[in-house]
């Protein structure tokens, strides 16, 4: 009798196990879908998106180019000042002015700081294709964002970085995502979703943490420009 008992409880477990799998594969299928869908979303391979970066009542642009998987640059000018920072998986550099601490010369980036910018890398998030990057999707629960029901989803990378993403129920859009980088929690707030050859990309983001709040506008995206690698190697004095 026990050792019935015993197997009903493992076939339920089971069973359970499998449908709470399945049901994250559907809202990440679900996500990618409104994302465009994988073969969309994978023949991107370079990107150029500008933005306005609000902060302390001033207006800060930036443009970001960025080789898929492969290499980024971002450019920001402050009060004249013009700030760099390019990176790859492994390694970066950077242009800091005099009046951000630095030099205004090209100096290393630190390991982890390059740590904390390789998900720009990744355009699309980690939960495009998670598997075959070896990241891990956990569905924690249904809350609300905004008065709205959204999808609690917890992904762990394969180097072991948590981000906690939020995905409305109804868009399958991603609309918030919880994150902490350097032993400081960082909250970002995604809307006004439009369009760029079917990919839909935040035209808003809020970001929030213990050092303050930003705000970011984006003004244009490309899709697919020519991008000149020798921009991304670190120029020799």
């Amino acid at each position: 009798m026990k050792t019935n008992k015993f197997l009903a409880a493992a076939f339920v477990a089971f069973v359970s196990v499998g449908a709470y799998a399945q049901t994250v594969d559907e809202i990440v299928d679900k996500h990618v879908a409104a994302l465009g869908g994988k073969d969309k979303l994978n023949s991107v391979k370079s990107l150029i998106i500008e933005r306005s970066l609000a902060v302390q009542g001033m207006e800060i642009p930036n443009k970001t180019i960025l080789m898929v998987g492969k290499a980024a640059r971002s450019e920001s000018s402050v009060m004249g000042n013009t700030m760099v920072q390019v990176f790859d998986a492994t390694s970066g550099w950077m242009i800091r002015p005099t009046m951000m601490g630095g030099t205004g010369e090209p100096e290393d980036m630190p390991a982890e700081m390059v740590k904390q910018q390789g998900g720009q890398l990744d355009p699309f998030g980690g939960l495009v294709n998670y598997k075959e990057k070896g990241n891990k999707v956990e569905l924690i629960g249904s809350e609300k964002v905004d008065k709205k029901d959204a999808y609690h989803l917890k992904l762990t990378t394969k180097d072991g970085q948590i981000v906690d993403e939020y995905i409305d129920a109804n868009s399958f859009m991603i609309v918030k995502v919880k994150v902490s980088a350097g032993g400081q929690d960082s909250e970002i707030s995604f809307s006004d979703y439009k369009a760029v050859e079917g990919i839909p990309f935040a035209n808003t983001m809020e970001m929030t943490s213990q050092m303050g709040a930003l705000s970011f506008a984006t003004t244009k995206v490309t899709i697919n420009p020519p991008v000149d690698e020798s921009i991304f190697k670190k120029p020799v004095k």
